[in-house]
């Protein structure tokens, strides 16, 4: 057969560039709990490294290796009480054994709560000591009382009538006027939608 004849080398096609690598896809799993691959593949990781050899890949892990799996992954629970609740979270039935996918939403929580800042209740308390102490003139503790309200009111230049500092007092200790303590304060706080 007659042989073609080759377009000029200005009008050739350029040769095309190296792929890139291929990218890494989320799992469904991962899609769910907002986790890149990377993320995914280290909760396996660690969910791996945890589980007995008998245990099929994501079969399970014990509870008691929980805490041990998350301090791999740098996520470890604030205390006992944070423990108590991710357990009741990942094994409702108390079977001993806590599979990849309950593993999975927990650890995603804990490396996102990470990711963002952290310590949210930490800083939370900080956030309500720091304005209880704008109340009390810097004490630690006691209470806010009338006399506090009056003056914060006062150097905010705001006449606020005596009946309603009253008010807010018996709202925030539930009906009492003797003082507003610090754990009323942050119950105030919340309610006031503080804390989002």
């Amino acid at each position: 057969p007659p042989k073609r004849k080759q377009p000029p080398a200005s009008t050739r096609a350029a040769p095309k560039p190296p792929a890139a690598p291929p990218t890494k896809r989320r799992s469904k799993l991962a899609k769910e709990h907002n986790l890149t691959p990377d993320q995914e593949a280290e909760i396996a990781e660690a969910f791996s490294l945890f589980s007995a050899p008998d245990d099929t890949a994501h079969g399970g892990i014990a509870t008691s290796e929980i805490r041990r799996c998350l301090v791999a992954l740098n996520a470890p629970p604030a205390n006992q009480a944070e423990m108590n609740e991710i357990l009741a979270t990942v094994d409702p039935e108390r079977t001993g054994r806590v599979g990849y996918e309950y593993f999975v939403a927990v650890a995603a929580l804990k490396m996102q709560a990470r990711q963002n800042g952290g310590g949210g209740e930490e800083r939370e308390r900080e956030e309500v000591g720091r304005a209880f102490r704008l109340f009390t003139l810097g004490r630690e503790e006691g209470v806010i009382g009338l006399g506090d309200l009056r003056r914060v009111a006062r150097e905010l230049r705001e006449e606020v009538p005596e009946a309603v500092l009253r008010d807010m007092v018996r709202e925030a200790t539930g009906g009492g006027l003797g003082g507003v303590g610090r754990e009323e304060f942050e119950g105030v706080m919340r309610r006031a939608g503080v804390f989002g």
